[in-house]
């Protein structure tokens, strides 16, 4: 496999916008960190969601696509995190990340023209609902107010990408209207949230039940957890979590509808964006990294020290959210931020033993 230099430029930027964006993180949980810009940490959110996964999952559509003007939407995603980063007005950043999930709708456009199937669209949908959000958060409305929205980028997204994997698995056809309808539900939430924030809190948190467990039935990663394979029975597992969170979301969502702060808010966003996100990132690392750098990902054992700790930590965090015992919650934190960058530090030295031949 010949290594792929061109998208290291992007991967860098999706990098620093990613330890700006734990660095953030970090501050809202309360631990005394300087502030590089006054307003970094109410930055957590785009800089993670846009900055840094939306530069990622637009780079590896660009880079299966072998299409020149795709690269522009990780670059101006990649350019966006770090104007949000660096500066704080004029909104050059918001602009920027607009215009990239812009970018991502037209690769999904051309993606579902050359194929027209359920996972081509529910993954055009979540590009539609990245662009949403990023353009009401654009023209001054608040992150509890498009959160949703960016919180059905990433589900559609991954949930997509799953369908498209699990295609072996040839789900029924009353499976897939199924699906649909739960899509249809999902969505129809995720719209209603602006309205009527209650509401469409617990009928989003209605469909992530369903998804989870739609998934058990129709997601190959169920099957695949004693698989006589070392690194097919890992991916099982961090998929397998990341769907088990996703339900705890969901019926976070669903029990106790939305709030703007606090510690139940903190909670229900990060069994999603944690719980199912990052462990679903952990999963796919070593199909998706491959593809984009040409460089093979070799399994260690010492990978589930990553799963384990990442699980485990946010576990802690949302019970000690539910039990209001603050200073549990920012350990909780701070261990999944150790969590992730466990991931990224055996990641490189996994790329860096394959490229050294050893």
């Amino acid at each position: 496999m010949k290594p792929h230099r061109f998208p290291l430029p992007f991967l860098f930027l999706s990098i620093l916008a990613l330890l700006a964006a734990l660095w953030a993180g970090l501050m809202r949980l309360g631990w005394g960190l300087p502030a590089p810009t006054p307003s970094l940490a109410l930055a957590h959110g785009p800089l993670m969601i846009s900055g840094f996964l939306g530069t990622l999952i637009t780079l590896e559509r660009a880079v299966a696509l072998k299409q020149k003007w795709m690269y522009i939407p990780p670059l101006l995603a990649g350019l966006g995190g770090l104007l949000t980063f660096l500066i704080q007005t004029p909104p050059l950043g918001p602009i920027l990340l607009t215009l990239a999930s812009l970018g991502g709708v037209a690769i999904l456009f051309e993606i579902t023209r050359r194929e027209m199937a359920f996972h081509t669209l529910t993954m055009l949908l979540g590009m539609l609902t990245w662009f949403a959000g990023n353009l009401l958060w654009l023209f001054g409305w608040q992150i509890f107010q498009v959160v949703f929205f960016w919180q059905a980028f990433l589900v559609l997204t991954i949930t997509g990408e799953r369908l498209e994997l699990s295609r072996v698995l040839r789900p029924s056809r009353g499976q897939q209207l199924l699906f649909a309808a739960i899509i249809l539900i999902f969505l129809t939430g995720t719209i209603v949230s602006v309205f009527s924030i209650q509401f469409g809190t617990r009928t989003t948190g209605a469909a992530l039940i369903l998804i989870a467990l739609w998934s058990i039935r129709n997601d190959i990663a169920w099957r695949n957890l004693r698989h006589r394979l070392p690194l097919t029975r890992y991916i099982a597992w961090c998929l397998a979590l990341g769907f088990v969170w996703l339900g705890v979301g969901g019926a976070l969502s669903l029990g106790g509808g939305a709030q703007f702060a606090g510690p139940g808010y903190d909670a229900l966003l990060h069994a999603v964006f944690i719980g199912f996100v990052i462990s679903m990132i952990f999963g796919h690392a070593p199909i998706i990294f491959p593809a984009v750098l040409g460089v093979p990902i070799n399994f260690q054992p010492a990978f589930y020290v990553q799963l384990i700790l990442l699980h485990v930590s946010l576990a802690l965090r949302v019970s000690a959210d539910y039990a209001d015992l603050h200073t549990l919650r920012m350990w909780g934190g701070l261990l999944n931020e150790i969590a992730i960058l466990l991931f990224m530090g055996m990641t490189v030295h996994s790329v860096r033993k394959s490229l050294l031949g050893k």
